[in-house]
């Protein structure tokens, strides 16, 4: 199938398939005219990839884990023995950038609480002093 049909079947734009093909996470065929072509593998290959995006995970480490895993059903399972320790490794990276995440959040709502309070519609705006007279 030619890139527009990939297109539909999977949802994903040609921009980013291309650039799925450039991080060496997809192989499509190329015709003698340069077109690519892609095969049912493709499709499956591109539903792991998003999947993998998804669970948090850079194109980097998708490269290395996307050989190490088959599909179960709407899961995907874990096959190199290596695989399970380097994804317990993004497991805590990922939870690492939430706890940075929540630190920032907390920060930023007490910058927020600190402010001064949105004037209720109708109400008169206050003047300066905090007056409302």
């Amino acid at each position: 199938m030619r890139i527009g049909e990939m297109v539909r079947r999977t949802g994903v734009a040609e921009r980013l398939l291309r650039y799925y093909e450039e991080q060496g996470l997809l192989a499509p065929k190329r015709l003698p005219s340069g077109y690519r072509v892609y095969d049912e593998q493709d499709v499956e290959t591109v539903r792991r990839i998003r999947t993998l995006l998804a669970a948090g995970l850079t194109t980097d480490t998708i490269a290395r884990v996307l050989p190490c895993v088959r599909d179960e059903g709407e899961r995907l399972v874990p096959v190199c023995a290596d695989l399970v320790a380097e994804l317990r490794q993004e497991r805590e990276r990922i939870t690492r950038v939430i706890d940075d995440l929540q630190a920032s959040r907390g920060m930023l709502d007490t910058v927020i609480e600190a402010g001064p309070r949105p004037v209720p519609a109708g109400a008169p705006a206050p003047r300066a002093g905090g007056r409302t007279d």
